[in-house]
């Protein structure tokens, strides 16, 4: 008897635990207007896919001459390891995700780097969760939700999403289905619009402190996990203050635009000016002498020395390099690993040198 080759055990196989892999795309689903999952597997059939919901991927895009680089959020939950999944929203001004509309197709392999993130209930457990969403910021709390319904499906969740109108709600038959058989799942949508003859039973209108405690009248005492645009988050971050809710303990937010402080500009406390410092690109065999409060990042492109870079943020990790010599002031914002700050890593775009610096670059 010959055995299928495509089929095995899970504990025959391998996790998915390197920063850089190369997926084969296997299938894509419309999931709303200019909403599009797609769903990968690994390159090689013994790997299984190891993450946190709620954590983020970046995906190489071979859209020019320079590999196109886009953070998404993985969709799918690692209670089902064998795919993983993102789910991306096109907007009229993208390149990435229109790519991915046009091109991406099953069979297809592209290069991913991650996962990464903080954004996840097992870091944060609690008896009962609220998760609050807009748009495509859906996609963490499907994550967690999906893992949830498949380890414990009597967990206690209010999930609240907000959405243009109802046909722009994604993932809205899986989670209204999950709420009929899901005994502790309380599900609630907003919308701002509705069409003249559109039928629609939910609440109309923004988010509010009054929404939001109409339909979970028990917030103060739940777990809030918030994601989608920053003025949407502004709101519910506004609506809970104004209620005492406790922000410290209780709230944690996913958000890809962070401030990054300024550069400096070439002057110290005492009116000097800053010693200037050396950047070797090692593998590049160039040396520049850095600006003064500019990043790795910043000189290695000046110097014609790529770094892939996605967010510059800090908050993706793709720009992340060894540091072999030297000292870097480095502001991340949760994009690399303390492990991989041990083995002398650092993120290109939010460091900057106060020391003459070498790097794997």
């Amino acid at each position: 008897m010959v055995r299928n080759p495509l089929f095995k055990h899970i504990d025959e196989m391998v996790p998915w635990n390197a920063r850089e892999h190369m997926l084969e795309c296997v299938a894509w689903t419309p999931e709303a207007p200019d909403v599009m999952t797609f769903t990968f597997r690994a390159e090689h059939e013994h790997i299984w896919f190891r993450y946190l919901p709620g954590q983020y991927i970046t995906l190489e895009l071979p859209v020019g001459p320079e590999p196109l680089l886009r953070t998404y959020t993985i969709s799918s939950s690692p209670s089902r390891p064998f795919t993983i999944a993102v789910t991306v929203k096109a907007q009229k001004d993208s390149i990435g995700t229109r790519w991915m509309f046009e091109n991406l197709h099953p069979g297809m392999k592209i290069r991913a780097i991650g996962p990464l993130g903080d954004f996840s209930y097992v870091k944060h457990p609690a008896d009962k969760y609220l998760f609050i969403s807009a748009g495509s910021g859906i996609t963490p709390m499907m994550a967690m939700t999906r893992d949830l319904g498949d380890r414990d499906p009597d967990t206690d969740i209010a999930f609240i999403h907000c959405a243009r109108s109802p046909n722009d709600i994604i993932f809205r038959w899986e989670l209204e289905y999950k709420a009929r058989y899901m005994p502790f799942f309380n599900l609630g949508f907003i919308v701002s619009e509705l069409e003249r003859t559109q039928l629609w039973s939910g609440l109309k209108g923004f988010i509010d402190r009054a929404k939001i405690g109409l339909l979970v009248p028990d917030f103060l005492e739940r777990q809030v996990f918030c994601c989608g645009p920053e003025p949407f988050m502004a709101t519910v971050r506004e609506s809970l203050i104004s209620s005492s809710f406790d922000m410290e303990n209780q709230y944690f937010e996913e958000t890809f635009t962070p401030e990054l402080p300024p550069p400096t500009v070439g002057v110290g406390d005492s009116g000097e000016a800053e010693k200037l410092f050396t950047i070797a690109f090692a593998e590049a065999g160039v040396r520049v002498e850095a600006e003064p409060g500019f990043t790795i990042l910043q000189m290695a492109r000046s110097a014609g020395v790529r770094i892939p870079a996605a967010c510059e943020s800090g908050i993706c990790g793709t720009c992340r390099v060894k540091c072999r010599s030297g000292k870097v002031d480095m502001q991340h914002n949760g994009g690399i690993l303390d492990d991989e700050m041990d083995d002398g890593y650092i993120l290109a775009c939010c460091s900057r040198p106060l020391s003459d610096v070498e790097v794997e670059a």
